[in-house]
């Protein structure tokens, strides 16, 4: 008899059980379809001794010492802050665009957040409402920039052109007047100094909390006696998909270690108008793990068809509809 059946051994439905199971002193099964708990941010060490993230980066990052707290009884730190370039042309510039991007990219010699602003409002759209991504960033920093660093991205990532796209797509990445070449600008942040498994796997060591893997749910409920449920996946499936199915973006990773210590010059590194692929990861630049070879992982978005991981909600009103 279990107080509560959690699916998905992810951030949310591990720190529900995590909560219940020590705060609660509740006793809990948590249930999950893969054969590991951390979800999307499992990381191991691959053939090659190289700490990698399967499905993709994660980055840590918080403004909330009460969340960063809460995560540091179960882990140390490897404090690290995420950096990305654009390939352009050839060239590598700093994203989120700001001051050093433009002064690189059009020669300019730019000195202060004053003159930025004034050259993003020399080149910005006027757009009185805005319905989409494309507007967007139309309306922060023209075409040309939209061009060169978001309109092929958006594409290759969604399948779908920015101007069919909600305004909070690209909303959330900023523009900057200033050299701050940091991706994220929390107080917090990094990743798990022995990886985000380790991490999970002492977040879920507690007597109240059974943990069964390569498991789906619905194969055990009926034969299982508990109070409550928390679910914590695709809701479309949740529901049978008698409604309907949400359709969702997935990725297909390849991976190529390299006998270098280094491939390029941090984590991430975009590519938004060359190659089918959107990125390079190269891993040990966010980890800080000492090897004399490299594991790289190029990303490469498709449509998530049955079967498939499911990484990305198609952000679009007839979906949230």
């Amino acid at each position: 008899m279990y107080d509560y059946l959690i699916v998905g051994a992810g951030f949310a439905g591990s720190v529900f059980a995590e909560r219940i199971a020590g705060r609660l002193n509740k006793k809990v099964l948590l249930v999950d379809k893969r054969d590991h708990a951390a979800g999307n941010a499992y990381d191991f060490y691959n053939e090659d001794g190289i700490l990698v993230h399967k499905y993709g980066p994660h980055i840590f990052h918080t403004n909330n010492k009460k969340v960063f707290d809460y995560l540091t009884h179960f882990t140390d730190w490897h404090f690290y802050i995420h950096k990305v370039n654009s390939s352009i042309n050839g060239n590598l510039y700093p994203f989120p665009i700001n001051r050093n991007t433009l002064n690189r990219l059009y020669n300019l010699n730019l000195k202060t957040g004053r003159e930025v602003q004034d050259y993003y409002n020399s080149v910005r759209k006027e757009i009185k409402e805005l319905s989409n991504s494309e507007e967007m960033v139309l309306s922060q920093v023209g075409e040309d920039l939209f061009n060169k660093f978001y309109k092929g991205y958006t594409l290759k990532h969604w399948e779908i052109e920015a101007k069919n796209l909600a305004p909070g797509v690209t909303a959330r990445i900023p523009v900057r007047t200033n050299t701050d070449d940091r991706y994220f600008t929390d107080t917090y942040q990094g990743v798990p100094k022995h990886g985000y498994t380790e991490m999970f796997n002492r977040m879920l060591n507690n007597k109240n909390i059974t943990v069964i893997l390569n498991t789906d749910y619905k194969d055990i409920i009926s034969s299982t006696k508990f109070n409550k449920m928390i679910y914590t996946g695709p809701i479309d499936e949740f529901f049978g998909f008698r409604f309907g199915k949400l359709p969702y973006r997935s990725l297909r990773f390849e991976h190529e270690t390299l006998e270098q210590e280094y491939y390029q010059e941090c984590q991430q590194v975009n590519y938004p108008n060359d190659h089918a692929f959107t990125r390079i990861i190269e891993w040990k630049h966010a980890t800080g793990q000492k090897h004399p070879k490299t594991t790289i992982t190029r990303e490469y978005p498709l449509h998530a068809e049955d079967g498939m991981d499911k990484y990305y909600p198609i952000p679009q009103d007839e979906n949230r509809e």
